[in-house]
């Protein structure tokens, strides 16, 4: 299913860094009377990202926004660098590069539109889903067959786990997903 180019990318692959909104989530906002927004994210790609800790990656959000669910979702997957409020994304993943030591190609990226391509761009491993905007689409090396917050991020941890010939089915969770 996977080209041996694709997967050779994916054998490297050391960081997972994900934007939210559009990718973790399906992208749409949800506001109450008094402003407040929810966000909902997809206990599936919750469960590939807590899999993929427990694995040993670096598990990383990277997004333009701030939000407080954000904050809770990655504390719960126990996601290891949360970089919120990041209007151009490329320097924090440059952070979390020198504080792991690795590089480009050792890292997954996966975002959807306009803003995450300066990061796309350089990642080792370029990743979206499947309704990323068309810009992205022609960045991309892995383009899920899902939409974004209905699996696409769980797909790809699926993909990185097989590469590496790590067999998903024996890492146990630790953490919830939900």
């Amino acid at each position: 299913m996977y080209s041996k180019a694709l997967i050779e990318k994916a054998k490297k692959i050391k960081i997972l860094a994900f934007d939210v909104d559009g990718v973790m989530t399906t992208g749409g906002v949800t506001y109450d009377e008094n402003g407040v927004e929810y966000k909902t994210f997809n206990v599936k790609d919750g469960h590939g990202i807590v899999r993929m800790n427990n694995a040993g990656f670096i598990t990383a959000i990277i997004t333009a926004r701030h939000n407080g669910t954000v904050q809770h979702r990655a504390e719960n997957l126990k996601i290891k660098e949360i970089y919120q409020g990041r209007l151009y994304k490329l320097p924090a993943l440059e952070e979390i590069m020198a504080k792991y030591n690795c590089t480009f190609e050792n890292v997954s990226y996966m975002g959807d539109d306009l803003p995450d391509i300066c990061i796309l761009e350089k990642a080792g491993l370029a990743c979206c889903p499947k309704d990323a905007v068309d810009e992205v689409l022609a960045k991309a090396d892995f383009i899920s067959t899902k939409d974004g917050g209905r699996g696409a991020v769980r797909e790809l941890c699926d993909f990185i786990l097989e590469a590496q010939g790590i067999k998903k089915e024996y890492i146990v969770s630790e953490t919830s997903s939900k």
